[in-house]
This record gives structure tokens, sequence and C-alpha cells, in this order.
């Protein structure tokens, strides 16, 4: 596979090889790889989770659990308040 990089990134590379925590492009490259993974994964996760709660939330709208849109504004400045509150 033959990769062109901007002349930034290549910049990039050549910094962190002079940092002395790598030895050569290919170990940064690498671990880049590695991070992109588990972000990739963790971003899976965390879509798949948002689903799951949409899906929840429907049901609930759909069985006429809900609240009125001035309860829940209501109660997210109370929390807001405690918290600003707590912090003090």
């Amino acid at each position: 596979m033959n990769i062109q990089l901007k002349p930034e990134q290549e910049q990039f590379i050549q910094s962190r090889i002079a940092s002395g925590r790598y030895e050569n492009a290919n170990d940064v490259i690498a671990l880049a790889l590695k991070l992109l993974e588990e972000w990739e994964k963790g971003y899976q996760e965390w879509e798949e989770k948002t689903r799951e709660k949409v899906a929840v939330g429907l049901a609930q709208i759909e069985r006429g659990e809900v609240l009125d849109g001035e309860v829940v504004i209501a109660r997210l400045e109370e929390k807001l308040l405690q918290a600003r509150r707590s912090q003090e």
C-alpha cells in the first residue's frame, strides 16, 4: 500500500520520532491506527446504546409515559441550581 501524506502530517510524524518516544514512522502510524480502532469501537458502542435508549424512549411515548416539557425544564433548572450551590 502506498500512502501519500500531507506535509503537516509528515512533520508531525517526524516530530514524534524526534521526541524519542518512537523509533520510526511505522511505530507512530501503528499507534495512530490502534487508537483509531479503539475510537471506532467506542463510537460504535455509543451509537448502539443511543439507539437502544431512543427505542426505549419511543416505546414510552407510545405508552403515554411522557412528561410535560415545562416539568422537564423545571427539573433540569433545579439540578443546575443544586450543582452550582454544591460548587460554592
